[in-house]
């Protein structure tokens, strides 16, 4: 059984390897050609940042493999001597925090090197080393409480009850269920600060909006975002009387009012059509497939990496392996994202205008830097979002036959690219 999982779980790591070859190679090669959406130096630098972080996500994949066969042929029995093996939920608990510790350490080297170097190199971060700091600190604070908590009860329903994988799956979907609750209003303010978007025609405009939406909110906030990246982004945050709409600061900053309502509206779109609770369903599916598989691993596959099977090994484990299964759900899962955000798009054309959204959409991608193109297989595999082409193209824009002028309005993205395409030359 363990030889299987480690055949398994080596075949995973080549697909995803393979995967990100694939996307490198084909962006070295479409980096250097005509440019599209953006001015040829932006897009150069856009290819090459895809580009830097696939490899650094190879190299990530390497180093989990490494610590994926430490942990079953070694780590495991090497851990258990230390904690025990009576079965206890305080021991399963200092287990399981001791097992998150060595993978965050080991993992430490390559978030620092893609924040610091990379993020910072291409000019997205800009949160300083006390700040990252000061981040860590509170979200380890967090995970201690609020994980070592998940962490006991998921052991004691282990320890004790005959089909704990069902009991087990209904913790987890209620745990997901209960962070998107309290994220918005309890967890983000500890790392962001929120601030409600002044009285005005803007906000009058985005209330109109979540009136005809039906969507009820707890207020409309501005995140400072730009004290830590430079990106551009707003979401809908939250379940029930919790549900928040945030804005980047960078988003205000960067987007005339018509384009940030044309993205609201985009968001909106998804409320509207219920993706919130199709992307619920489809975790809390995921959850019960996994934790029936994992619910019937044999004792002998413990007996064969040298440990007892207390709940602490049988949670780590599940750790371990929930990426597997989670690559092999993501097709599925990409799929049904990518269609629902053409009906979001289509729903934001509608509400905030064909020719603003497409003016946002330009933006976006030429200051989030984001490659417009990418390996269709790559694309169908991960990709959430459709390729900007396609978007594009879904809501009608052509950008080798439409006079973009013409097409949009002048105050828009072209006023904003006229001025980076002079300086680039």
């Amino acid at each position: 059984m363990l030889t299987w999982i480690v055949g398994i779980y080596t075949l995973y790591i080549l697909l995803k390897v393979y995967l990100s070859v694939m996307q490198i190679g084909y962006i070295n090669v479409e980096k250097r050609r005509k440019p599209v959406l953006m001015p040829q130096g932006r897009y150069y630098v856009a290819g090459n940042y895809a580009v830097a972080k696939e490899r650094l996500s190879i190299v990530e994949s390497f180093v989990e493999y490494l610590l994926f066969l430490w942990w079953v042929f070694a780590g495991f029995a090497w851990l258990q001597k230390f904690t025990g093996v009576d079965g206890g939920v305080g021991e399963a608990v200092l287990f399981l925090l001791a097992f998150f510790a060595i993978n965050w350490l080991v993992s430490l080297p390559l978030e620092l090197y893609g924040r610091f170097k990379i993020d910072q190199s291409f000019g997205f971060n800009k949160m300083t080393p006390k700040m990252w700091l000061v981040d860590t600190l509170k979200s380890a604070v967090l995970f201690l409480l609020l994980g070592g908590a998940v962490f006991a009860a998921l052991a004691w329903i282990i320890g004790h009850v005959q089909s704990w994988w069902i009991w087990g799956f209904v913790l987890l979907f209620a745990v997901a269920l209960g962070a998107n609750l309290i994220y918005p209003t309890i967890i983000a303010p500890l790392f962001n600060k929120f601030t409600p978007l002044p009285e005005g025609k803007l906000r009058s405009e985005i209330e109109r909006m979540m009136r005809e939406a039906g969507l009820r909110s707890d207020g409309i906030f501005v995140m400072d975002a730009s004290r830590r990246d430079s990106r551009l982004n707003a979401y809908f945050g939250g379940l029930g009387r919790a549900k928040r709409v945030v804005l980047f600061d960078t988003l205000l900053e960067k987007l005339n009012d018509r384009e940030l309502l044309a993205v609201l509206g985009h968001e909106l779109g998804h409320y509207k059509h219920g993706d919130i609770w199709k992307n619920i369903a489809m975790m809390g599916g995921f959850l019960f497939v996994a934790f029936y598989i994992f619910g019937h691993l044999p004792d002998a596959l413990f007996g064969a990496m040298g440990v007892a099977p207390t709940p602490g090994v049988k949670i780590a484990l599940i750790v371990l392996l929930l990426p597997v299964l989670s690559f092999i759900y993501t097709p599925l899962m990409s799929m049904l994202s990518r269609h629902n955000e053409y009906e979001a798009d289509r729903y934001g054309s509608q509400v905030g205008g064909r020719q603003h959204l497409i003016s946002a959409l330009l933006k976006l991608v030429s200051e989030n830097k984001s490659f417009p193109k990418s390996d269709p297989i790559y694309s169908h595999f991960y990709h959430t979002h459709p390729p900007i082409l396609e978007r594009l193209e879904a809501l009608g824009f052509d950008p080798e036959r439409v006079d973009m002028d013409a097409e949009l309005p002048k105050e828009g993205i072209f006023e904003f690219l006229d001025k980076n395409s002079k300086s680039e030359e």
